[in-house]
C-alpha cells in the first residue's frame, strides 16, 4: 500500500483567509487614494503589495491563520495588530529612512494604519461569530469522545469545555484499562462511560462523530487494534499523541517526503525566524549603543580612576549549542577570574570595588554586552550566560540544564524579570532561573521578546539578589 501523505487539515481555509485579508489591505488603500485624490504612481503600487507581503510574513511568523476552532480571539487580535503595525514600521522606515522621501501625507498613512486593523479583525470576529451562532444552535456540531481516561485526555475534554464555540459536544471518556495504583489524574471525577466495545457500538449508532485517542505511545498495539475496530464506523478518528511525557523543549513537526517527524528538543530560531531574531538584535542593539555612548565613556573613567585594572572583563562562557564565547563586562572587582572554578559574587563580598558595587547593582556592568549582541555571540533577549565552571557544576545537578543553549545567551531574559537575576547561593534558585529559561524557549515570539525588553527597564535591572 501507498503511503500518503500528512496535510494541513485547513490548508486550503487559510489559503481563502489570507487573500481575503490581501483584498481587505488593497480595497481600503485605493479608496484612500481616492479620498486622498492621490494620483497612482509605480511607487504606491510598491508600497501596495509591500505593505501586504510584509503583512502575510509577520502573520505567519505569529500562527495567525492557525485553524480558528483551537485559538482564542485575542490571541487572533494581538496577531492581527502585531502583524499589520510592524509591517507600516517596516514602511514607513523604509520611505523615510532609506529613500529619504515623504510618498504619503501624515493623515493618509494614520487613517490607513488605524482603519486597515479594524477591518481585518472585524471580517475574522463576523466569521467567528456566525460560526459560533450555527453551532450554539446545534448545528455543524460534533459529538465527541476520548479514547483513554488520561491527563492528556482530560486537557483535551478542558479545552473543548472553554471553547464551546468550537462546535465540540463531549460526551465522555472510554476506556477499559483497570486503574493503575499510582496512575492520579488531574480531574478526579473524571467518569469513564463506556469501554472499548461500547464506544464501537456508539458509534455504529451515529452516537459518537469524532474520537481523539489519548493513550500513551507505549501502547501502540492497543491503538492499531481501536483503529481497526472504528474502520467499520463512519466517525473521525484523531491519534493524540502524549508527547507531554518527553517534556518538549521546543516542538514543530517537519515532513521529510511525506514523513512527518515532531520535533523534542529543537531551537525556536530556524529558517526565517533565526532571521528575524538576528534582524531584531541588530536594530536594537545599534539604537542602544547609541543611546548609552556617553554613560560608557564616564563608566569607563570612573573605572580607572577608582581601582587599578583594565576597564573590560572577558569571561568565558557557553554560547549557543554549548559553544565557548567571551562576554564582555565593565570590571567591578579587583580581580578577573575566569579558571575553572569561579566564585560567584557574594553579599559584602570584598573583591568587589566601591564603584563596582554600584555598577552591579544597577547591572550598568553589563552594558558592554551589547557588542556581544551586535557581534553575534549573544542576543539581547535570552537565557543569562553562566561561567563555564557553572555549568559543569549544574547540568550534573538539573535535568534539561544543558538545554538552555538550544539559543544564544541574552543580556536579559524572562528569568530576569521574574526575580531570578542575581546570585543562585542554592540549588532552589538555580531550578528556577532554568524553568525560566526553558519556558522563555518554548513559547518564544517576536512580541514576547519586545515585552521583556520593556519589563527589563522596570524589573530586571535591580534585585534583591543583586550585589
Amino acid at each position: 500500500m501507498a503511503q500518503s501523505k500528512i496535510r494541513h487539515f485547513d490548508s486550503k481555509i487559510n489559503a481563502i483567509s489570507r487573500l481575503i485579508d490581501s483584498a481587505i489591505i488593497l480595497v481600503t488603500f485605493v479608496a484612500l487614494m481616492d479620498m486622498f485624490a492621490i494620483d497612482w504612481q509605480p511607487k504606491h503600487v510598491w508600497s501596495l503589495l509591500f505593505s501586504i507581503i510584509l503583512f502575510h510574513f509577520f502573520a505567519e511568523s505569529q500562527d495567525a491563520y492557525r485553524s480558528w476552532r483551537g485559538t482564542y480571539v485575542r490571541d487572533e487580535i494581538t496577531a492581527v495588530l502585531f502583524s499589520w503595525g510592524t509591517s507600516i514600521v517596516i514602511l514607513v522606515a523604509i520611505e523615510r529612512i532609506v529613500i529619504n522621501e515623504q510618498t504619503y501625507a501624515t493623515p493618509f498613512l494614520l487613517i490607513w494604519f488605524i482603519v486597515t486593523p479594524i477591518e481585518l479583525i472585524s471580517w475574522h470576529a463576523i466569521v467567528r461569530m456566525i460560526l459560533g451562532l450555527m453551532r450554539s444552535k446545534g448545528l455543524n456540531t460534533r459529538r465527541v469522545a476520548i479514547v483513554g481516561a488520561t491527563n492528556l485526555g482530560y486537557r483535551l475534554e478542558k479545552s473543548f469545555d472553554e471553547m464551546e464555540w468550537t462546535g465540540y459536544r463531549f460526551s465522555g471518556f472510554y476506556d477499559d484499562r483497570k486503574p493503575a495504583p499510582n496512575r492520579r489524574l488531574e480531574d478526579e471525577e473524571a467518569i469513564v462511560i463506556g469501554s472499548i466495545e461500547d464506544l464501537v457500538a456508539d458509534c455504529r449508532s451515529g452516537k459518537i462523530d469524532t474520537v481523539f485517542i489519548t493513550l500513551s505511545l507505549a501502547a501502540e498495539a492497543r491503538i492499531r487494534l481501536l483503529t481497526e475496530k472504528l474502520a467499520d464506523t463512519t466517525a473521525s478518528v484523531y491519534l493524540v499523541p502524549d508527547l507531554f511525557t518527553f517534556n518538549l523543549l521546543n516542538s514543530r513537526w517537519v515532513d521529510y517526503q511525506g514523513i512527518t517527524a515532531i520535533s523534542i528538543y529543537e531551537t525556536p530560531f530556524a529558517g526565517i525566524d533565526s532571521m528575524i531574531k538576528r534582524m531584531e538584535d541588530i536594530v536594537f542593539s545599534l539604537l542602544i549603543l547609541c543611546i548609552i555612548a556617553i554613560p560608557m565613556m564616564l563608566i569607563a573613567i570612573g573605572i580607572k580612576t577608582t581601582s587599578k585594572g583594565p576597564i573590560f572583563f572577558k569571561q568565558t562562557r557557553y554560547g549557543m549549542d554549548g559553544e565557548k564565547i567571551r562576554v564582555w563586562k565593565f570590571r567591578t572587582m579587583t580581580v578577573t577570574e575566569d579558571g575553572e572554578k569561579v566564585m560567584q559574587a557574594k553579599r559584602n563580598d570584598n573583591r568587589i570595588t566601591h564603584f563596582g558595587g554600584f555598577l552591579r547593582r544597577t547591572s550598568l556592568d553589563e552594558l558592554p554586552q551589547f557588542f556581544n549582541s551586535l557581534g553575534g555571540s549573544m542576543s539581547i533577549v535570552g537565557p543569562r550566560p553562566h561561567a563555564v565552571a557553572h555549568n559543569e557544576e549544574y547540568r550534573a545537578k538539573i535535568h534539561g540544564y544543558m538545554l538552555r543553549h538550544k539559543v544564544k545567551p541574552g543580556i536579559t531574559g524572562l528569568a530576569q524579570i521574574n526575580g531570578f537575576r542575581g546570585e543562585t547561593d542554592t540549588l532552589d534558585k538555580m531550578e528556577g532561573r532554568v524553568k525560566y529559561d526553558l519556558l522563555y524557549i518554548q513559547t518564544w515570539s517576536l512580541i514576547l521578546d519586545v515585552k521583556i525588553i520593556c519589563l527589563t527597564v522596570f524589573r530586571g535591572f535591580v534585585g534583591k539578589n543583586v550585589y
